[in-house]
């Protein structure tokens, strides 16, 4: 199996797109994960890095909230993963539902994005995080057992977050969303917020080893299912994901930075 490292264009708007995928690529990043702004210029400039420099790009499907009926947000939700697809990326990675939704109601989404999978020949994941169908461990599980065929993108820090835990007491849930797994966003959240300050700062030693444990096991159950290449997207975002110093707009710490760390740290640590 070869891993694959992607970086999150969340943090970089208003980067022009040429400087945007040259940053990436010499930051070591094989390509990014990209919810694509109303940007002809900027589309065309990723897409042209995808075909003539293979700078792997995954879509990211993330629809603004919104006051909204039920069947206006599915049909927005069609639409827009219909777009994503006509881009051509290696994936779609997208923000799925929402947690007030019954289950009937995320199910028939979920159900019309495997559709799609089927019928435009392309992978989906389905991010887990607060607000989703997936917000929580024990939330996903039923829909894990209904749809076998889901795939997840495990970004466990929600999921620390919500229940304010390890997940110490939700081990069957947490593991029927590892098999479920096909890519990662290596964030490390806590108790009490869905990203650390610095995952290497000492006060998260222990906590940053509990989410490579998580990952390597995600890992070894897609080797094991025969995946030849897993993508993993560190994603530390900005303000309001990353704290602010007292009564200042500075960053306490710097997100491009922790990012390229978080990729460099996870070469070196996880095992393939």
């Amino acid at each position: 199996m070869e891993l694959k490292f992607l970086c999150p264009y969340w943090g970089s708007e208003g980067i022009a797109a040429e400087k945007f995928v040259a940053n990436v690529t010499d930051a070591g990043f094989d390509g990014a994960e990209i919810n694509f702004p109303d940007d002809d210029e900027f589309i065309e400039t990723v897409k042209r890095a995808a075909s003539e420099d293979n700078f792997i790009v995954v879509a990211q499907q993330w629809l603004a909230p919104t006051v909204e009926s039920f069947e206006q947000y599915r049909a927005k939700f069609n639409a827009r993963l219909r777009f994503l697809a006509s881009l051509n990326p290696v994936f779609i990675n997208s923000h799925t539902g929402k947690d007030f939704y019954s289950f009937a109601q995320n199910s028939l989404l979920l159900k019309d994005a495997l559709a799609l999978e089927r019928t435009l020949g392309i992978t989906i994941t389905h991010e887990t995080h607060r607000g989703r169908f997936n917000f929580a461990a024990f939330a996903t599980e039923p829909f894990l057992k209904q749809y076998p065929e889901l795939k997840l993108n495990a970004d466990l820090s929600h999921w620390t977050n919500v229940s304010e835990s390890l997940l110490e007491e939700q081990q069957g849930a947490l593991l029927a969303a590892q098999q479920q797994s096909y890519y990662i966003h290596a964030r490390v959240g806590h108790t009490q917020s869905a990203q650390v300050n610095d995952p290497f700062s000492s006060q998260w030693h222990d906590t940053l080893n509990v989410y490579v444990q998580w990952w390597q096991t995600i890992i070894d159950l897609a080797k094991a299912r025969g995946q030849q290449i897993f993508y993993i997207c560190p994603e530390f975002g900005p303000w309001p994901y990353m704290p602010n110093e007292f009564n200042s707009n500075k960053p306490i710490t710097e997100q491009w930075q922790l990012n390229v760390t978080m990729k460099d740290y996870l070469k070196q640590h996880l095992v393939v």
